[in-house]
Order: structure tokens, then C-alpha cells, then sequence
């Protein structure tokens, strides 16, 4: 087949979710022998081309500055993705048979719908997300945010085959008035060979010091200083409690802000992003993961955390997906406010629960592990490149 991925980003030139599923999906066709083409925004210097072994990369817009210095997606570079990708369809619009894309920065996925009728590709779209009204308003201000669910509506009834990560999301993207059946993928999780086969041995229970974890961008979203907050008052209940936070972004300051406000220089330490032997290592030792994001469009690290035995504690949110993945009292627990003292408490249940409960994690990981996997997800999406086309 002659198939089109569609993506501003490309791992590793940008690192994040999105970026290593579509790296992925575009190894795994190559080599099964299909004709990939990747177009996305150029990330690398100008006379070098982006590097994906059997896949052409297509750059079709320059180099830009993808986030605001809060965090947040500027809005021209998905226009000028957008506009690029409909120059490149209306030039090759009898190339492709498959055009697989994320909905996300959308002006893409409506450039691919503008040429699809006079296009022979099947339109698969994937959605990471599907973003309240409410979320809108708050990212983008009352007006701005008003056109952004009206794109995203838009995108949603698009005629299209149509994959999501969570039943959140896909329940959304319902909602939205999607034309068409959406297909939940479970799974996300690929380990990492090369830390794995560096993993230091397992750490006995007797040696484990009570540890708790985070890791993730520091934008808003994720709530770092809510996770501060509450090891500050885990630790006055569990003696010897250290907390790693790993991560780096715009919420840098207020991080650091909020360790030297409660006192934790020496017992939190905040190393910024680190290599994936390093993650291991701590997901090993970690008595659990604290996930105190309120927006999630999966929840990987969960996941992650869960293939080395280490339960997690959730934070509920409205717009949180991660708490699909937790199963009360067998590999961690939700908590159902967003408050320093309840997330605390269940740091201490977790640490109270011990070895029991790691051990749970673990089988929870291996009964599950299979249709967590990554390669799980990409046999379905690939899988459904060949079934007849619901246009046709």
C-alpha cells in the first residue's frame, strides 16, 4: 500500500506521546513492505533531512516554534502545517491509499477532508484527545477558545475511520457528532530495550525506602506543585519519605518555589527530563507513581510504572483519562478530589499496603500486558488499513 502519516511532529526531534506512536506506525508499515510517506514540520537544521529508515519525510513547513513560553500550542504553526499539507495533497492526491492522521492540530486532518473527494485515500484519524468547551475556554480565552471547539466539531464530522485511547475520549468524540464507528486502542506501552537490559537487580523490600514519584512535562496541566504539596504531608506520617520529581518546563520556578516552601531541599530532589535507564531505575524503586494531572489523554506512565511492580496514585479530573487504567486497590488507587491532604492520605495507603500491593501491580501488568502493548494498537490500526473502505 501507498500510505501518508500525517503529524507536525517527529520523534526524536520532539519528544512526546504523539511523536513516538507515529515514528512507530511508520517503522512497523516500512517494514512490512509498504510505501510511507511522513509529512510533518521540518525540526532539524536546513540542509539535513529528517531521518526515519524505510519512510520518505516530507517537510512541509519550515521550522517554528511549536509552544508559547507558558506551555501552550502557538496557533501559526498549525496553520502553516495545514496549508502545507494541502498543498502537498492537491499536488499528490492519486499517490496515497491509506492517509493516517492525528486530529490534533486539526488543520491538517480539514485540509486532508477538503481534498479527499477528489482523493482515492481511506481517511483514518486518530484522536489523542477530545477537549471540553470548558477546557477550551481556559486554554485559549472565551472567544478563541469558542473557535477551537467549533474546528474541533468540525474535525469530529468528518467522514472518517476513527481511533481513540480512552473510552473518555471516544465517548467525547460521540458526543462531537461523529459520522462513523470509533475504535478504542488499549494499549500504548513499548519498554525500552536498552534501559531494560541495563536494569539494575530488583530492590529487596527491606532495602526500599519509602519514595514517592512523578514524572511529566511541567506545564500547568499536571499539577507539580499539588504533588509537592502532598508529599510534604505524606512525609509527616511516613518517616524516611522521598519524593523524585522528573520533568522539566515552564512550571520549572514554581517547582523549585514550592520544594524551599515546605522545606524539602534534600528530601525532594528535581533532576529535570533523564535518560530511560535512569526512569527505570526509579520506577524500580519508587514506592509509587503520583499522577496528579488533571488532563490526560492516556495515562502511559501508569502503565510504565505498572511492568516494574509500582503502583500509582491517580488524581480524578473530568478531562483525566488516566484513571482508566487504575483497578482500586490492585495497582493503586484514584483519588477523587484534587486536594494536597486526600492525595497525601493515599500516598500513605499505598506505602501502608507494601509488598502486597506490589506484588498485585505486577500481576495486574502481566495479565494485562498484551493488549497494553503498542503493538497491540498498531496491529489493530494496521489491520484496519485493509478492511473496505466505509466511503466506498
Amino acid at each position: 500500500m501507498r500510505i501518508c502519516v500525517v503529524y507536525d511532529c517527529l520523534f526524536p526531534y520532539t519528544i512526546g506521546g504523539g511523536e513516538r506512536w507515529y515514528r512507530s506506525l511508520a517503522e512497523r508499515l516500512a517494514a512490512e513492505g509498504h510505501e510511507v510517506t511522513y509529512l510533518t514540520l521540518r525540526q532539524w537544521p536546513r540542509g539535513h533531512a529528517g531521518e526515519l529508515p524505510g519512510v520518505r519525510v516530507v517537510a512541509v513547513g519550515p521550522r517554528m516554534s511549536l509552544y508559547t513560553a507558558g506551555g501552550r500550542r502557538r496557533i501559526l504553526p498549525p496553520l502553516v502545517f495545514g496549508a502545507g499539507v494541502l498543498v502537498h495533497l492537491l499536488r499528490h492526491r492519486r499517490r496515497y491509499e491509506v492517509l493516517d492522521t492525528a486530529a490534533f492540530p486539526y488543520f491538517s486532518l480539514l485540509a486532508a477532508a477538503a481534498v479527499r473527494p477528489l482523493a482515492r485515500f481511506e481517511l483514518v484519524v486518530d484522536w489523542f484527545e477530545v477537549w471540553s468547551d470548558s477546557y477550551w475556554r481556559e486554554y485559549l480565552g472565551p472567544l478563541a477558545g469558542r473557535v477551537g471547539a467549533l474546528v474541533q466539531r468540525l474535525c469530529a464530522r468528518v467522514p472518517q475511520r476513527a481511533f481513540c485511547i480512552s473510552e473518555l475520549h471516544a465517548s467525547r468524540l460521540r458526543e462531537e457528532g461523529l459520522k462513523g464507528q470509533v475504535t478504542v486502542l488499549r494499549g500504548l506501552y513499548a519498554p525500552d530495550a536498552r534501559a531494560a537490559a541495563r536494569e539494575p537487580a530488583s530492590v529487596e523490600p527491606d532495602a526500599r525506602e519509602p519514595r514517592v514519584l512523578f514524572a511529566g512535562r511541567l506545564i500547568p496541566e499536571k499539577g507539580v506543585t499539588l504533588a509537592v504539596h502532598a508529599i510534604a504531608l505524606a512525609a509527616q506520617r511516613i518517616e524516611g519519605l522521598r519524593g523524585a520529581i522528573l520533568g522539566d518546563g515552564p512550571e520549572r520556578a514554581e517547582l523549585d518555589a514550592a520544594i524551599a516552601a515546605h522545606g524539602l531541599q534534600g528530601v525532594v530532589s528535581a533532576p529535570g527530563f533523564v535518560d530511560g535507564e535512569t526512569l527505570t531505575a526509579e520506577m524500580r524503586r519508587a514506592t509509587c507513581m503520583l499522577v496528579t494531572s488533571r488532563r490526560e489523554g492516556y495515562g502511559l506512565v501508569v502503565v510504565e510504572a505498572a511492568a516494574h511492580g509500582t503502583p500509582s496514585v491517580v488524581v480524578a479530573g473530568e478531562d483525566n483519562a488516566a484513571t482508566e487504567l487504575i483497578v482500586e486497590g490492585v495497582n493503586g488507587t484514584i483519588v477523587a478530589r484534587a486536594e494536597p491532604q486526600a492525595i497525601a492520605e493515599a500516598i500513605v495507603r499505598v506505602h501502608e499496603a507494601g509488598e502486597a500491593l506490589r506484588e498485585s501491580t505486577a500481576r495486574w501488568f502481566a495479565e494485562s500486558a498484551e493488549r497494553l502493548s503498542l503493538e497491540s494498537s498498531l496491529t489493530t490500526v494496521l489491520d484496519s488499513y485493509a478492511r473496505p473502505s466505509a466511503r466506498a
